[in-house]
């Protein structure tokens, strides 16, 4: 569960993380007021789940009441990459010198959290991960010990930080740990936090991602949550469905049984020249009627040129499948988008001779079915 910019930020003020001032405004006459209130110049933000919002106009910067009111006229109720934009954070804006990346996540491969930090601060992280690895200093925690004072120190001197902020940027880190470990996060992130000419640090952004299967145990960011998925349609749709579900900014629709089978398909697509559009795990044992939802799920998001199935049968039966997949796809004149669809397991075979060729693709492999659903969103996009 991803938590809104505003609402990372309440909880990184809380926790010690030095913030600029800011208002949340849902309507233009609230963000004009709250802009008033803090003193020129300010920020204003479109509050929604996409990266890069600032090259999309989401994020603006004014100088005076007349911007103000043009600004936040211009994003509140704008599409931004499919979401519908019905909040705006007002923010001070910050007097920067220097920006930074500094952020916790688990590094699925050592099986440890891992911390880093960058100097290459203000730009996408993960180009910078895949372009120049060696600019992002990490240092693996032992969770049984938690970060000790000395290894915050030590990326950051790795990463190259200047020695007069690196006490306050050793501080930052050691809280997101922090924060990471004690609200269960998955990524805790500030990009970026910015060096002010008077040598203070400020996070700028912030991102906190939190693992779902714990929200139990976080019952005061659950609540953010519920509030976080107020203005995204497909979000409140997947809670009425049950669904665990992601939106993310690609155009591959899929749909899985499991967590980790749709993760694999995340990474077949990516791996294939795709981009995908969701994460949606169907779970185990699914009839045909929650087939039948999911479709309809990622049908609904406008981003989507074709969609993949990848079910894998134990507990889920292959023709209880199809017959979702063809009770979904009949009630259309014309199917939307390309479906493909790979079976495997409990009645796997049935399961191929119940599906409508004339509706969807079949293939044997979810090699070929990812390759097929990828080629598939390239034709639609041309």
């Amino acid at each position: 569960m991803r938590l809104h910019e505003y609402q990372a930020k309440q909880v990184f003020a809380d926790a010690g993380v030095p913030t600029p001032a800011s208002t949340l405004a849902e309507t233009v006459d609230e963000a004009v007021d709250a802009a008033e209130g803090i003193g020129y110049p300010v920020a204003i933000k479109a509050q929604v789940h996409v990266g890069g919002r600032g090259k999309a106009g989401g994020i603006k910067l004014v100088e005076d009441k007349a911007e103000a009111r043009e600004a936040a006229d211009a994003i509140l109720g704008m599409d931004l990459k499919g979401f519908h934009v019905s909040k705006v954070l007002v923010e001070e804006a910050v007097d920067f010198v220097n920006e930074l990346y500094v952020g916790v996540t688990m590094d699925r491969g050592e099986g440890r959290p891992v911390a880093m930090v960058s100097t290459k601060g203000g730009v996408d992280i993960e180009s910078v991960a895949e372009e120049t690895p060696e600019a992002i200093a990490r240092e693996h925690i032992d969770p049984a010990f938690g970060m000790h004072p000395f290894q915050a120190r030590k990326a950051v001197y790795d990463a190259g930080v200047d020695r007069e902020v690196a006490n306050d940027v050793a501080r930052v880190l050691t809280t997101l740990y922090q924060l990471w470990d004690d609200r269960d996060g998955a990524d805790v992130e500030v990009n970026p936090l910015m060096i002010t000419s008077d040598g203070d640090v400020v996070a700028a952004d912030a991102v906190m991602n939190i693992d779902g299967d714990a929200l139990f145990r976080q019952p005061e960011l659950q609540e953010m949550g519920e509030e976080a998925a107020d203005g995204d349609e497909l979000e409140q749709k997947a809670d009425e469905y049950g669904f665990d579900y992601v939106r993310l900014e690609g155009n591959v629709g899929i749909i899985g049984n499991g967590a980790g089978l749709v993760m694999t398909t995340l990474d077949l697509v990516d791996y294939y020249g795709g981009e995908p559009a969701n994460f949606l795990d169907v779970g185990g044992g699914a009839k045909a009627d929650r087939i039948a939802n999911a479709l309809d799920m990622v049908f609904s998001d406008d981003n989507v040129d074709s969609v993949v199935f990848n079910i894998f049968g134990g507990i889920t039966r292959g023709d209880e499948v199809a017959n979702g997949i063809n009770q979904a796809l009949e009630q259309f004149d014309e199917i939307p988008k390309p479906v493909t669809v790979r079976l495997a397991g409990t009645n796997a075979k049935e399961g191929m001779e119940i599906l409508n060729e004339d509706l969807v693709t079949v293939e044997h492999t979810l090699e070929d079915a990812v390759q097929r659903a990828v080629s598939y969103a390239e034709e639609e996009e041309e």
